[in-house]
């Protein structure tokens, strides 16, 4: 059976992440299809993440990228627990990918980070999706997506 991928994205955002992401499913070589719902802002995300469930959508990506300032992270917030709520509801995953803008001082490093990001998750929706025991055998392995691996801790 094709499995479907969402992708909810924002135009806050500074960089496309959907294309990301997009490019990291369908380079896979996994037999999937992405189906695409662009919204103004973050808050906007768990509505949008709503229709592409709406839509047949197996899982679903959500994308942003929040500001530096106060209201930007709380705004954030607010968006975390409507994807939240949305999952609890729906019994469906939707992987939260936020970059804040002042994860990173340096314009590049930022770049970097909401590209690595992005794609990680990309790829953790794919074992979501296709090999849950992947993940299962990665846990407690401190792994990041868009920094270095913390990696375990040993006894």
């Amino acid at each position: 059976m094709l499995k479907r991928i969402g992708i909810a994205d924002t135009t806050f955002a500074r960089v496309d992440m959907a294309k990301l992401a997009i490019d990291e499913i369908r380079n896979s070589g996994r037999e999937v299809r992405v189906s695409r719902y662009t919204v103004p802002g973050i808050k906007d995300l768990p509505a949008a993440a709503k229709r592409l469930f709406d839509g047949g959508c197996d899982l679903v990506m959500a994308l942003g990228m929040p500001g530096a300032a106060d209201i930007d992270k709380q705004c954030a917030n607010q968006a975390s627990i409507g994807i939240i709520l949305l999952q609890v509801l729906t019994g469906k995953h939707v992987i939260e990918v936020f970059v804040y803008e002042d994860e990173a001082e340096k314009k590049q490093e930022l770049l970097r980070m909401v590209e690595e990001r992005t794609r990680k998750h990309a790829l953790n929706a794919l074992r979501l999706l296709f090999n849950p025991e992947e993940l299962t055998r990665m846990a407690g392995t401190g792994r990041r997506q868009g920094a270095a691996d913390a990696g375990p801790l040993r006894p």
